[in-house]
């Protein structure tokens, strides 16, 4: 995309969870607050919205379009909010893209179609999904790399057609493969040096920290606080200090994020944001299940023992 067109996402873009009320209904009231604690810290670019963290494909589309704008009306233009497009169907997904900039979204997260995550993808297919949607919509775009382990992780050549693609400015990295992870940024980066390279590995941030332009992490929701210190050693090349705040963040870490299923991280995050005093319930929708009163102490001692509580 041309320089004046480009949202400049080089810090911190949290993916804020969904919150529900008591009664499974979307809290817009306790989304605003949220969104805007997340918003006034500086060094915050942009918030994420209706992706994994946020439980966004457990939304109707209406439920998807309110809380677009309900964020993009509680931040007022401070920072961008940005919207999950996770339609399997590129037409169905491009529609999304549509209802997401008429919410007031200023760019997409394009996920991959959920069919290719068992199935695998034909070449080409996803570079047409991300022309597609940017014809039909004009929404600038993230490109998302889905994990190593899945038929849906984009090899090399995908991931440099895509980001040469019109609309395409930045890509969320998530192939959770650190040999790939240290092989083909380098690439990504000597190829399109303009391209915003964001580590989504929410469990593997020492090692990814050093090589990017900042973070798009659903730990950003929970832990904005050391997670900007974290960037800002990474930008200065200050390994010890980094480590550190690896360190004092490991046990948050282990109760978030070392579970049975990723899945649970939702789960977790909205039990810390519950504790840390953010959200008032921590209500998830099926099929994410809650998780017992004893993970949800260790969340709180493990928050404690970040200095987050």
């Amino acid at each position: 995309m041309s320089p004046e067109h480009t949202l400049d996402l080089r810090g911190l873009v949290p993916a804020p969870v969904t919150p529900f009320t008591v009664d499974g209904a979307v809290d817009h009231a306790a989304l605003a607050s949220y969104g805007k604690w997340l918003a006034g810290f500086e060094g915050v670019k942009g918030l994420v919205c209706l992706g994994h963290a946020g439980e966004g494909t457990f939304l109707t589309q209406d439920e998807q379009v309110a809380t677009i704008r309900t964020l993009v009306e509680a931040v007022a233009g401070t920072v961008p909010i940005i919207a999950g497009i996770t339609g399997e169907g590129t037409a169905v997904a491009a529609e999304e893209a549509v209802r997401a900039v008429n919410a007031g979204a200023s760019a997409g997260l394009v996920y991959p179609s959920h069919g290719w995550l068992r199935f695998g993808f034909q070449t080409g297919a996803p570079q047409d999904r991300y022309r597609a949607i940017f014809e039909t919509s004009g929404l600038p775009l993230i490109l998302f790399q889905y994990p190593d382990v899945t038929k849906a992780s984009y090899d090399l050549a995908t991931q440099l057609e895509i980001a040469a693609q019109p609309g395409v400015f930045a890509t969320k990295n998530g192939v959770r493969n650190m040999r790939r992870w240290d092989t083909e940024i380098p690439v990504l980066r000597a190829e399109h040096p303009e391209l915003q390279i964001l580590s989504c590995h929410d469990e593997y941030l020492l090692h990814t920290m050093f090589d990017v332009d900042g973070l798009l992490v659903g730990y950003g929701g929970l832990a904005p606080e050391p997670l900007l210190e974290l960037i800002a050693a990474g930008k200065a090349r200050d390994y010890p200090a980094a480590r550190a705040v690896h360190d004092r963040l490991l046990p948050v870490t282990k109760a978030v994020y070392h579970r049975g299923s990723h899945m649970e991280g939702t789960v977790a995050l909205k039990l810390g944001l519950k504790a840390r005093g953010v959200l008032p319930t921590a209500t998830v929708r099926s099929p994410l299940i809650d998780l017992s009163a004893e993970a949800e102490e260790e969340i709180v001692l493990a928050l404690k023992a970040a200095e987050l509580l």
